[in-house]
């Protein structure tokens, strides 16, 4: 397909994400409105204690209008790489931090109008660390083994696609690991 951007227009700015308008040449040579949320990438961290356990974390989140149960995760700071990030967001959240984060993969979050990609990391090998909060941002941590998190995904539990696709990567590698 020949798709292409022919113009582009910042309509709206905030302090978390710009909009954008796009004028986009269609394959049949027709062009198309869309409007673009450019937002910077973030990061997903599935965190598995020496007994097995994921490290959840509870917080409202004002799309879905409720509380949800999600893997710690965050936006990167301007300079920040994805590693830099995945440590400074498990330290923020559940106070803890990681000696090895294994990249599961990168995906967008919501490619039909938003530019953010997401990346997961498995981290293992926790300790405590200093959790400097954002203020923010209200967290309860919640500790499940790995077979309750997995079920609370297949039973809808988990509504959180983030969470849902860092579980999904995780899988095979926990699974060769004998921590399932």
């Amino acid at each position: 397909m020949n798709t292409q951007a022919i113009t582009r227009k910042t309509i709206l700015r905030t302090r978390l994400f710009e909009v954008q308008e796009i004028q986009v040449q269609l394959p049949n040579h027709k062009l198309h409105p869309y409007q673009l949320v450019r937002h910077t990438d973030s990061v997903t961290i599935l965190p598995v204690d020496e007994q097995g356990f994921i490290h959840w974390v509870v917080q409202y989140r004002i799309g879905a209008g409720t509380e949800l149960l999600e893997l710690p995760a965050g936006v990167m700071e301007a300079g920040e790489s994805p590693l830099e990030c995945a440590h400074r967001e498990i330290q923020e959240e559940i106070g803890m931090d990681a000696s090895e984060l294994l990249p599961l993969g990168s995906f967008y979050l919501a490619p039909g109008y938003c530019s953010e990609s997401n990346h997961a990391f498995l981290a293992r090998r926790l300790s405590p660390a200093l959790r400097a909060k954002d203020e923010d941002e209200f967290i309860q941590v919640q500790t499940f083994n790995l077979e309750a998190s997995y079920k609370m995904a297949a039973t809808g539990k988990i509504q959180d696609a983030k969470s849902l696709a860092a579980l999904l990567l995780a899988k095979p590698i926990l699974l060769a690991s004998a921590e399932v």
